[in-house]
Order: C-alpha cells, then sequence, then structure tokens
C-alpha cells in the first residue's frame, strides 16, 4: 500500500515538474526576443503581415517566426487561417477574439500593431479601439479623414492606445512629414504620432533621414524597408543594399531615442519573401550591434 502511495505521487511529481517545465517553455518562446540587439534600444523588430498577403494571418506567424522575429502587425482583410473562419477585422466577434489571440500566443508571437485601418463613423472608430485594447494592441496605423483627427485623438487618449499616422506616396494626403505634423496638431493627443513608412517616402522623392528629423518626438511606430532606386517604380532589396542608407537612419533612431516598433513590409517577391526578410533581419542586427 505504501509502495503505491510512493508511486502515485510519484507519478504526480513528474506530472507536475513536466508541467511546469512546459509552461516554462512557453514563457521563454514568448520572451526570447529580449536578447536581440534592437531590444536593448527599445526596439521592437516584426513583420506587417501585408508582405505575406498572398497567405493566411496564421501562416504569416509561422513565417514571421522563421524569419527569427517576435512581433506582428497585422492588416484588416487578412483570411486569418489556422481553422479559424473570417478575416482579420476589427468587426470579429469577442469569440473570434480569443481563438486569434490564442494562435498567436501558441506561436510565440505578440500581436503589437494592427494597421493600416480607417473607420467611417464615430461608432466604428470606437469599435476598432475596442477591439485592438482586446486583443492586447498597442498601436494602430491609420490615414483618417482630417475632419475625424479630433475624434481620434480623444479616443487614442480614452483607450491610452497609440494611433499613427502612416504616409502613402505622394500624392496620398500625408505623403510627407508636414502633413503628417499637421495631423497631429490637429488630433491633439499625447497618443497620436507617425508611421514612418521609409519607402514611401523614397517614392515620394523625399530623404528618409530628413523626414526622420523633421518628425522627431512624434513616430511612434515604422514600416522599414530598404529600395533599388529613388523611384515611384522601386523594389524592395535586403536592407542595407539600397538607397535608403540603412546605418543612418538607425544612428538618427538611436539620436532621438525611438521607442517602439519597426515592421518589416517587404512588397516584392510576394510569394516567396520570407527568405528576402530574413536576410534584412540579419543585416539590420548586424548593423545595430556595428554602430552599439
Amino acid at each position: 500500500m505504501i509502495k503505491t502511495k510512493l508511486k502515485l505521487q510519484t507519478l504526480l511529481l513528474l506530472l507536475l515538474c513536466s508541467l511546469f517545465t512546459s509552461v516554462n517553455a512557453q514563457d521563454k518562446k514568448i520572451t526570447d526576443y529580449q536578447h536581440y540587439p534592437e531590444e536593448k534600444l527599445g526596439w521592437h523588430l516584426g513583420t506587417q503581415a501585408y508582405s505575406f498577403r498572398l497567405f493566411t494571418f496564421a501562416e504569416a506567424l509561422q513565417k514571421t517566426d522563421s524569419a527569427d522575429l517576435k512581433f506582428i502587425e497585422s492588416f484588416p482583410g487578412q483570411t486569418i487561417g489556422g481553422g479559424i473562419e473570417g478575416k482579420m477585422d476589427y468587426t470579429m466577434t469577442p469569440e473570434k477574439r480569443e481563438q486569434v489571440l490564442k494562435m498567436v500566443k501558441d506561436h510565440g508571437i505578440k500581436l503589437y500593431a494592427y494597421g493600416v485601418v480607417n473607420a467611417d463613423s464615430e461608432e466604428s472608430w470606437r469599435q476598432l479601439f475596442e477591439f485592438a485594447k482586446a486583443m492586447g494592441i498597442q498601436n494602430i496605423n491609420s490615414e483618417p479623414k482630417r475632419e475625424d483627427l479630433p475624434l481620434v485623438g480623444k479616443l487614442a487618449s480614452e483607450f491610452k492606445i497609440k494611433v499613427s499616422i502612416h504616409n502613402h506616396p505622394k500624392p496620398s494626403i500625408y505623403w510627407s512629414p508636414d502633413s503628417v505634423l499637421s495631423a497631429i496638431a490637429l488630433a491633439d493627443s499625447k497618443y497620436v504620432g507617425a508611421c514612418a513608412d521609409i519607402g514611401h517616402w523614397i517614392r515620394s522623392g523625399l530623404d528618409p533621414v530628413e523626414s526622420l528629423k523633421k518628425l522627431k518626438g512624434h513616430i511612434n511606430h515604422l514600416h522599414f524597408k530598404d529600395l533599388n532606386a529613388k523611384s515611384r517604380e522601386a523594389k524592395d532589396v535586403h536592407w542595407g543594399t539600397g538607397v535608403a542608407n540603412v546605418p543612418a537612419l538607425i544612428k538618427e533612431l538611436k539620436r532621438q531615442k525611438f521607442k517602439g516598433m519597426l515592421s518589416a513590409e517587404y512588397e516584392t517577391n510576394w510569394s516567396h519573401n520570407t527568405p528576402d526578410i530574413t536576410a534584412s533581419v540579419v543585416n539590420f542586427r548586424e548593423i545595430v550591434r556595428e554602430l552599439d
């Protein structure tokens, strides 16, 4: 009887140890990004899921992990996948939100940002912020109508969630840093800043380093890219091999003491760009180490 009891106790102890090890392994998987060189600067390097627009969000999570990245920015309209029906829209039900959050956690990824997304009424803007809060999203990238900016600023302050004005290329409304600064002033909230899209600045004929300088103190987020030419038709290339002057961009972000996420948005070789993103990440981290 005693031997049987001891065996049961031993089995129970082994079961608890196994469970504890499993939990620790999952925790380690979620937090093992802290050794990356950019993390020492308060930077979270991840992907914009739009890089994988030909795939599901579930596949985008797998590709993000395989590129040695632990953060993701989702975009509205992407099919969820992974056995979950529907799209990554902010109108999804609470039950579906929980399913998505579990899938994200199981991949060891953090859902940090959402965008580029807009809303068309006060009700839908509030719904967007409620979605972001429920999903643990810390930054919404958007290009609001100018008349919506005071409302966006009010909601950003209420929910304490950052909103970053994104720049598409000229002639879009926010193509220049000056127009972004004007929008930030209209929003009138410490939570509203800029999502600096490096590639689109280059396509608009702007110097990305000088554009960063203009936005000093207001940059919440970046869509990070390097391009093969200073042209509207330019293509993405591995970071550090194009015209963006990646070392100078990193130096300027360090000078500004930027804190936040940099989303890798690779819009070339759509069907097989994970190796391109991986190479860009390796280059980026090597430059950060060299400049440290």
